[in-house]
């Protein structure tokens, strides 16, 4: 059989993601702070898009205002007296430019700049100052320390090596750098820099530039004049109280109950991490996406928070009105910014119901969870929302990623509903795994002294009680997720606090 070259024409269909598509996709799994700076960028990129303020229409765009019409304005009011002479801002205003390309820098005093009323209603000749420069804010670690450096050390070579110590210093107040890195960095002898460190733990507050936690708690007890020999044993057998081994602890000590007892008090009342004082992040609150309350007739109701719902409106009239003096270039450009408001309003409008679909059945899924409690929460799957409202189990992931709903059992982000499943042991229905650990937390919550519960009893009251088929290692994987220790360490908790009482 020849071989020969030819032509073929063959109709295939293929599914194209166009950037339009993408960006409704990436639109979905966005949180409200997220969706908010999107818009902030997309209204300062198109000019057919307005946030809404409460109207139902696009503003007006401002008057085209002619420049002969300007220079007219301007001479009558010239011809008035320079007491009426309007102030940059009015005049601004029927420009197309910067007041400073039109007027010099000597012309534009003379313009009325100080326009700003004060408190008591007279002008300044400076703009009004944020409102965030009289916020009070919480001082820096660095900066403190770098303050009382400067009053204590005198040398510009030590006041250098300080600058590097403190920057060593991590979010607790603990130094995390070597002296001898130090030393070597700055091309200065080791004992200068530890005579800089003895300087510096004299500092505000007692217990910065530590690199222990024992060494931290002893500045702070020679600091009130408690460091004795035995509470300096108390502090090198740190890790016995740790592991709540009293008896050991009073034998490393030296001392008797009541005295140990007494030291331990005293080391409660100190700051392990003096630098957290200072700085730290800031809490930021977590506004729900979804409210879900209870209807008149018992039933739930479920409603998007508007607070955090981004309205942008497309201003078509001043599309029309320019549209009209435009070609070419201008023309295209117009055009793909309404197709791109109009895309950005119909996405948002679809995410606001998709969001609203996923969280009504959620709900309807976990109606024994918001009735009766985390006990009754159930199994469920991405798989199982997507089957039931007909979208794929991507989508439901991008919809429940970063979103919140506030129920009448507190504020849950939605993937928290979404837990794997447990057989049952009498073949009954499978149990979530977030209920067992719930139910695993009130067993150990509930134990007394005498009769502290290992992960196999735990595992066989599940199994026999619950109808819970869960192995020995599966408790103890779901306690160590919830920073619960081990039945022997829990033992020991439970009988120095005994003691203590």
């Amino acid at each position: 059989m020849a071989l020969s070259p030819r032509l073929e024409f063959r109709q295939a269909q293929s599914l194209t993601l166009t950037p339009q598509l993408m960006q409704s996709i990436k639109l979905l799994q966005l949180s409200h702070l997220e969706l908010s700076t999107f818009i902030d960028e997309e209204l300062l990129r198109n000019p057919l898009l307005e946030r809404e303020d409460g109207g139902s229409e696009a503003a007006e765009p401002a008057p085209v205002v002619e420049t002969a019409e300007i220079g007219d304005a301007y001479d009558g009011i010239v011809a008035q007296g320079s007491e009426q002479i309007p102030d940059a801002g009015e005049i601004a205003g029927g420009l197309d430019t910067a007041v400073e390309n039109v007027f010099p820098d000597e012309s534009r005093q003379d313009l009325g700049q100080s326009s700003v009323p004060d408190r008591n209603g007279s002008f300044e000749g400076s703009e009004a100052p944020d409102l965030d420069q009289f916020i009070a804010s919480r001082p820096r670690l660095s900066d403190h320390l770098e303050t009382q450096a400067q009053m204590i050390l005198r040398t510009q070579s030590d006041r250098l090596i300080a600058l590097h110590l403190i920057n060593g210093l991590n979010e607790a107040g603990y130094l995390a750098v070597e002296l001898t890195d130090i030393a070597e960095l700055l091309g200065a002898e080791l004992a200068d820099v530890e005579a800089v460190l003895g300087a510096l733990r004299g500092c505000d507050p007692v217990g910065v530039f530590a690199r222990t936690v024992s060494e931290c708690l002893g500045m702070q007890l020679a600091e009130r004049d408690r460091l004795d020999p035995m509470m300096q044993r108390l502090l090198d057998n740190l890790d016995l109280l740790a592991a709540h081994n009293m008896a050991g602890l009073l034998k490393a000590v030296g001392c008797d109950r009541e005295d140990l007892m007494d030291m331990l008090a005293e080391l409660r009342r100190l700051d392990p991490r003096p630098g957290l004082a200072f700085e730290s992040d800031p809490v930021e609150t977590i506004v729900p996406d979804v409210f879900v309350r209870t209807g008149p007739d018992g039933s739930w109701q479920i409603e998007l928070n508007s607070d955090v719902l981004p309205r942008v409106l497309v201003n078509r009239s001043y599309y029309a009105t320019v549209s009209k003096k435009t070609r070419g270039a201008e023309k295209t450009f117009l055009s793909d910014c309404l197709a791109t408001a109009n895309w950005l309003t119909k996405s948002l409008d679809q995410r606001a119901q998709t969001i609203t679909k996923v969280a009504a059945e959620i709900v309807r899924q976990q109606d024994g969870f918001l009735t009766h409690g985390v006990a009754h929460l159930k199994p469920m799957t991405l798989k199982m929302v997507a089957e039931e409202i007909e979208m794929h189990e991507s989508t439901v992931s991008r919809v429940t990623a970063n979103k919140y709903m506030a129920t009448p059992r507190g504020l849950y982000e939605m993937k928290y509903f979404f837990t794997t499943a447990i057989s049952s042991s009498d073949g009954g229905g499978d149990h979530s795994a977030e209920a067992v650990r719930h139910r695993i937390k009130q067993l150990i919550d509930a134990e007394s002294i005498k009769d502290i519960l290992s992960d196999d009893t735990i595992a066989e009251i599940l199994r026999k009680e619950q109808g819970i088929d869960v192995a020995r290692r599966t408790v103890a994987k779901y306690r160590e997720g919830m920073n619960i220790p081990s039945s022997v360490i829990r033992r020991r908790q439970k009988k120095s606090l005994e003691a203590l009482a």
